[in-house]
């Protein structure tokens, strides 16, 4: 299964690199050396390549395509992990299931809830492609993102976020302003952690990072969002200044860089947290294509206690490439706000009148 991308344009090209000058070339490491550190990996003797300043070299393009579900499915509420059996049965299933041609489109969850349930087709009424341009997903032992609690599943809602999610949820369902609409449909912002859905795995999902002695950036693919974060130990930012995506502070902990990030905007919206959200990723390369990408989310407005996932990257060859959405999409926006106002007017008519 393929997925192709348009061309990245010169001038997002000529900005990154302006962005980055200081960054040294990243080695270019030959196929046959890379089947070497595989071997090396596998027998337990490989260690990351080093930076010119000793740190682990995290630079590359990586993907995210883990077919492990965010939570845990309650049919497997006491199993963390599947045998190699049941996840080889697994693989067997969602390849007749979306290899066939015969299915709609499936992302984050499904690919894995569909080959679990072992159904005949992939059916969904909200899908606009086909299986045929959906790109592999990697199933593996695990049964959850979530890795704290131990139960696999994000912590309830406080009754606060009970309350802003039932606000956004009447909002999204009969909008009548672009504001009503969230921001990955504005083409704004994606939200950080990109975590669950089609923006944590599968086509949407694509990552560049870049270092150098005091700065680490990721690039993100979709939205073409940069986030560039010092590690020189400065400060966080002013509580009073707030960004879509935080604000990051890098740090090496060992072989670990660990980001830490604050002062999300009111306007951010990481299911449903936004300026309470208090985020610490660990980027650990493990592998010559393999980096464990670790995350602990704490907001204490919006769940009953902090959580922790871990979501896998792997090295793609795949060039990055622009992001074709941006804030005002005509074509977008004003279809949606026209189906919200026949949908509205449909409602009213059945006697369902919409708040």
């Amino acid at each position: 299964m393929s997925y192709r991308r348009p061309a990245l344009p010169r001038t997002l090209t000529a900005m990154i690199a302006a962005c980055l000058a200081a960054l040294p070339t990243a080695a270019q490491t030959s196929r046959a050396g890379e089947k070497g550190q595989a071997r090396q990996a596998e027998q337990g003797r490989w260690t990351s390549p080093r930076t010119a300043d000793g740190h682990p070299d995290l630079q590359g393009v990586w993907i995210s395509i883990s077919a492990t579900p965010l939570e845990r499915p309650k049919a497997l509420a006491d199993r963390p992990l599947l045998t190699d059996e049941e996840v080889a049965t697994l693989r067997k299933r969602a390849a007749r299931i979306f290899k066939s041609g015969n299915s709609d489109f499936a992302a984050g969850d499904n690919v894995f809830l569909a080959a679990f349930e072992n159904v005949d087709q992939f059916r969904s009424p909200t899908a606009t492609h086909g299986a045929d341009e959906m790109i592999e997903r990697e199933f593996d032992n695990r049964t959850s993102l979530v890795v704290d609690p131990p139960d696999g599943r994000i912590p309830a809602l406080t009754p606060e976020a009970q309350q802003r999610q039932a606000a956004t949820a009447a909002a999204v369902q009969y909008p009548a302003r672009a504001e009503d609409v969230n921001n990955a449909q504005r083409c704004i912002s994606w939200s950080v952690p990109r975590l669950g859905g089609r923006y944590g795995a599968g086509d949407l999902a694509y990552y560049q990072i870049f270092q150098n002695r005091g700065y680490v950036v990721i690039y993100l693919e979709t939205g073409h969002e940069a986030r560039i974060i010092p590690l020189d130990g400065r400060p966080h930012l002013s509580r009073g200044v707030r960004q879509w995506n935080g604000d990051s502070r890098g740090r090496w902990e060992g072989d670990t860089l660990i980001v830490d990030t604050t002062n999300f905007s009111h306007k951010s919206n990481f299911m449903t947290a936004a300026e309470g959200l208090h985020l610490v990723e660990r980027f650990t390369r493990i592998a010559p294509d393999r980096i464990k990408y670790e995350m602990r989310l704490e907001d204490p407005t919006t769940w009953t206690r902090s959580w922790s996932a871990e979501m896998p990257l792997k090295l793609s060859r795949e060039p990055l490439f622009e992001s074709a959405c941006h804030e005002g999409n005509y074509e977008i926006m004003s279809g949606m706000l026209r189906a919200a106002r026949v949908n509205k007017a449909a409602a009213r008519s059945a006697g369902a009148e919409p708040r």
